[in-house]
C-alpha cells in the first residue's frame, strides 16, 4: 500500500468510509498512532460519526472546538494512549493559527485532507501551512470528488502535499507545462496542453470512482417550478438590471466578479430581497416564499421528508419563519451554527420521523454531510458555482438513498434565475460564461 494517495471519488461514493478503512489498517499493521482530519468547518462534526459507523478498531476521535488557542490547548493536552487511534479533526481555516500544534500532533502521523479542492490555491496562507504539515507525516490522503473546480491547474497545490515528486514544486513550471497562456500582458490562461500526461500523472497515486461505476443508486428528477415576480418586485428587478447593463456598458474593465456580483444581486431580488447601499436587506415580494410554501404544504401531504437548499440569509430566515408558522419540525444549517451543533442538527432529520425539513446555506452545509431520510430537494436559490451545486444535490443522492430522488428548482420567470439554472443543468460553471456573455445573463 502506498502511502500517499488521492481518492478522487464522486460524491456519495464512500471516500470517508473508505479513508477509515485505510487509517485503521495503518493503525493495526504499520504503528500509526495519530491522524488529523482537515475539513471544511460544516463538516468537522460528521468526522467523528463517520468513525462510530466504519471503525472495526479501537480509536478516539476528536472535533476540536473553540478558538485557535482552544483547540491548540485540546491537542497540547490530549494524552499520548497506543490502545488507540487518536484523530483530531479540525478546520482549514484554523491550520495556519494553530501550525505548531497541529505540527507537534502529526509528525510520524496521518494527515486526510477533506475536500481537499480547499487548498487548490497553492499561495493561499491554509495552503502553505497544510504543504509545510504534510512534510512531516508519514501518511497522507487527500478526498474530493472535484479535485477540478476551475481548471486542471487545480491540481497543483493539492499534489504539492499528497505527493511533491509527481508535479514538482515550482507552480510557475507547472503552469507552463500545462497552460498556454495570453491575453493581458500574457497574465491569462488562454488554453490547456499536455492534459493526456497530467491525468496519467495524477491517477498514478490516486484512485477515481465514479457514482455512475460504484452505485446502483435510485433515479433522479429535475423540476423547474416558475414564479411570476407582481409589478413591484419586477420594476425593482428591472430598475437594478437596467443599472448593471449601464454599468457594464460604461466600464472600463469586464471581470468574472463583476459580473457575478451584479447577477448576485439581482438573483437576491428574485427571492424577494433586496440590499441597500448601507449594506441592510429589505423585502421587496414574497412571491418565491409563496410557491415555496405551497409545494411544502403539498410535499407535507405526501409524507415526504424535504431539504432545502438556500443561498442568502434573509431567504433562510424567511423559510425558517413559515416552518415556525406552519408547526413543522425542522432544522438548519447556516455558518453561525456551531460546529458542536451541526452534527446533532443533521442527526435529528436523519433519525427522528417528526423532524420533517431541513433547511440549509449552500455554501455551508454543501459539504460532507448526509441527508439521505430526504429524498426531495427544493433549491429556494442556487449558487453558481457547479462544484457547491453538485456538492449540495449529491447530500441526498449517495448511498444510503432507497428512494428516487427529486430535485425542485423555484426560479423567478424571466430572471437571471432560469439562465443560472440553465448553465448548471449544462454542467457549466456561471463563471466561466459571465465575462463574454454577461449580456445573455442580464437580458
Amino acid at each position: 500500500m502506498i502511502p500517499y494517495a488521492g481518492l478522487l471519488m464522486e460524491q456519495g461514493c464512500g471516500k470517508s468510509m473508505t479513508s477509515v478503512a485505510i487509517a485503521g489498517h495503518r493503525f493495526l499493521h504499520d504503528g500509526l498512532k495519530r491522524v488529523l482530519v482537515i475539513a471544511p468547518t460544516s463538516v468537522v462534526p460528521v468526522w467523528p460519526r463517520e468513525f462510530n459507523d466504519y471503525a472495526d478498531f479501537s480509536f478516539d476521535v476528536r472535533a476540536l472546538t473553540g478558538t485557535s488557542k482552544d483547540k491548540s490547548k485540546q491537542l497540547d493536552t490530549w494524552k499520548s494512549d497506543p490502545s488507540v487511534l487518536q484523530v483530531a479533526v479540525v478546520n482549514y481555516e484554523a491550520t495556519w493559527r494553530m501550525e505548531e500544534a497541529l505540527a507537534k500532533w502529526v509528525k510520524d502521523g496521518m494527515i486526510i485532507c477533506d475536500e481537499s479542492q480547499r487548498i487548490k490555491t497553492p499561495n493561499a496562507t491554509q495552503s502553505k501551512c497544510i504543504h509545510k504539515l504534510g512534510k512531516l507525516a508519514r501518511f497522507r490522503l487527500i478526498l474530493t470528488g472535484t479535485p477540478v473546480s476551475n481548471s486542471p491547474l487545480d491540481f497543483f497545490s493539492q499534489y504539492k502535499f499528497l505527493d511533491e515528486s509527481v508535479f514538482g514544486g515550482s507552480y510557475m513550471a507547472f503552469k507552463n507545462r500545462y497552460a498556454l497562456m495570453g491575453g493581458f500582458e500574457n497574465k491569462q490562461v488562454i488554453a490547456f496542453r499536455n492534459m493526456d500526461e497530467l491525468v496519467r500523472k495524477a491517477h498514478s497515486i490516486a484512485f477515481r470512482v465514479s457514482k455512475a461505476e460504484a452505485l446502483d443508486l435510485p433515479a433522479e428528477t429535475t423540476q423547474p417550478l416558475f414564479v411570476e415576480l407582481d409589478k413591484k418586485t419586477r420594476a425593482t428587478y428591472n430598475e437594478l438590471k437596467k443599472e448593471a447593463i449601464t454599468e457594464l456598458d460604461n466600464g472600463e474593465k469586464i471581470t468574472a466578479q463583476v459580473v457575478l456580483t451584479k447577477l448576485l444581486r439581482l438573483a437576491q431580488i428574485s427571492g424577494g430581497f433586496v440590499t441597500d447601499e448601507n449594506k441592510r436587506v429589505h423585502q421587496v415580494g414574497r412571491e418565491k416564499l409563496q410557491a415555496f410554501e405551497e409545494t411544502l404544504d403539498d410535499l407535507m401531504a405526501a409524507g415526504k421528508k424535504v431539504v432545502v437548499f438556500a443561498r442568502f440569509i434573509a431567504e433562510i430566515e424567511a423559510i425558517n419563519k413559515i416552518l415556525d408558522q406552519k408547526g413543522i419540525d425542522y432544522g438548519f444549517i447556516t455558518g453561525a451554527v456551531s460546529q458542536t451543533e451541526r452534527g446533532e442538527v443533521v442527526k435529528k432529520f436523519q433519525e427522528d420521523p417528526n423532524c420533517r425539513v431541513f433547511v440549509a446555506q449552500i455554501q455551508t452545509a454543501g459539504l460532507g454531510i448526509t441527508l439521505t431520510a430526504g429524498d426531495t430537494a427544493i433549491f429556494f436559490s442556487m449558487d453558481f458555482s457547479l462544484a457547491n451545486h453538485e456538492q449540495a444535490k449529491a447530500r441526498i443522492h449517495r448511498i444510503g438513498q432507497k428512494n428516487n430522488v427529486t430535485y425542485i428548482y423555484l426560479l423567478g420567470r424571466d430572471t437571471v434565475d432560469e439562465k443560472v439554472f440553465d448553465a448548471l443543468k449544462s454542467k457549466k460553471n456561471v463563471a466561466d460564461s459571465v465575462v463574454d456573455n454577461w449580456r445573455d445573463f442580464l437580458q
